[in-house]
């Protein structure tokens, strides 16, 4: 909880077990941590530095606890600062790097990313730079990356970034491969299941794009492709495989199964069933004891199924479909 502010785990529990005591001796704080003394003293030292410990003037051998809402205050305030200035600096680079990629060359409207450790970074760089969304096409033979197992994928989502992802079928083949998707799915991901994707491909936020080069017998390549028609054409192909994909779903026993990509599902019935009887997005959620980005990822999904633009259209279509009932009775 504390490598925010440059803690290790020994560091850590040294200074939560001092600031429980209040002030240790070093061998008695090396007993309660069960590590040895030398390892508990440059912990000490370490947390001295960090001005959360101190030695005892009145004691030799001592060490005393900084009082945590002081210390630890003062070190996050200089960690924010420190971030301002870096988001300060990010923002005036973005804003150079803006000038001057105007009328960028056409070299510069693609990257050529060589060997698997790059091509792994880069597919990484992709995800934790999204701010909205991050599309992906996962084919069940990974070369240089994994296709739904990574932290910055878990991280992303975290942050508020959506996914969808198609997969291919031959990806559920594999008990791990289930797992992922399972994973994936109970992060609220849309995952769906083709039985065959053209190419492996990631596009974050439609700004950038990632797609490997197969170059037989050679090292693993990808393309990283800029704002361009090309990019375009590769956001349009996902959108493609997309459409014909089938969505996966989570059961209430974990299960991933198929669902019929016809028509809504039974929650999907009851977010429309509360959201004509005039309920809010919020309401809707807490009453179905769901995410709320579950509810507008739902709402979403059926308003591209269905083709229609607004949630009034929505509503009209539902009835016309037969999905939720009118309810014909006069009222007095």
């Amino acid at each position: 909880m504390l490598a925010a502010i440059g803690l290790d785990e020994k560091q850590e529990s040294a200074y939560r077990a001092l600031v429980a005591l209040g002030a240790a001796e070093v061998g008695d704080l090396a007993h309660r941590l069960a590590l040895p003394e030398p390892d508990t003293e440059r912990a000490l030292r370490r947390l001295e530095q960090h001005g959360l410990a101190a030695q005892s003037s009145a004691r030799t051998g001592r060490w005393v606890a900084a009082p945590p809402g002081v210390a630890l205050g003062a070190l996050l305030n200089q960690q924010r600062h420190e971030l301002e200035q870096a988001e300060l600096a990010a923002a005036l680079l973005a804003q150079e790097y803006r000038v001057e990629s105007d009328e960028p060359a056409v070299h510069d409207l693609v990257e050529v990313v060589t060997g698997a450790r790059a091509v792994a970074h880069r597919f990484v760089q992709l995800q934790l730079g999204a701010t909205e969304e991050v599309c992906a096409l996962v084919t069940g033979k990974p070369i240089a990356v994994t296709g739904m197992d990574n932290e910055a994928e878990e991280k992303a989502a975290t942050r508020g970034v959506t996914y969808r992802v198609v997969i291919e079928r031959e990806v559920l083949a594999p008990p791990d491969g289930i797992t992922e998707v399972s994973a994936a799915l109970g992060r609220d991901e849309q995952v769906r299941v083709v039985d065959r994707v053209p190419t492996k491909l990631v596009v974050a936020d439609r700004v950038l794009a990632m797609v490997p080069l197969n170059r037989r017998g050679a090292e693993p390549a990808a393309l990283v492709v800029h704002a361009s028609g090309l990019l375009e054409s590769l956001t349009g192909l996902f959108e493609s495989v997309w459409r014909d994909a089938v969505p996966l779903r989570l059961g209430g026993r974990g299960e991933v199964s198929e669902q019929d990509s016809t028509g809504p599902d039974a929650t999907d019935l009851e977010v429309l069933s509360l959201l004509l009887a005039g309920m809010t997005d919020a309401a809707v959620a807490k009453q179905l004891d769901l995410g709320l980005r579950t509810v507008q990822r739902r709402v979403k999904g059926l308003m591209e199924l269905t083709g229609v633009s607004t949630r009034l259209q929505l509503g009209w279509h539902a009835y016309a479909k037969g999905w939720v009932a009118r309810d014909l009775q006069e009222r007095p």
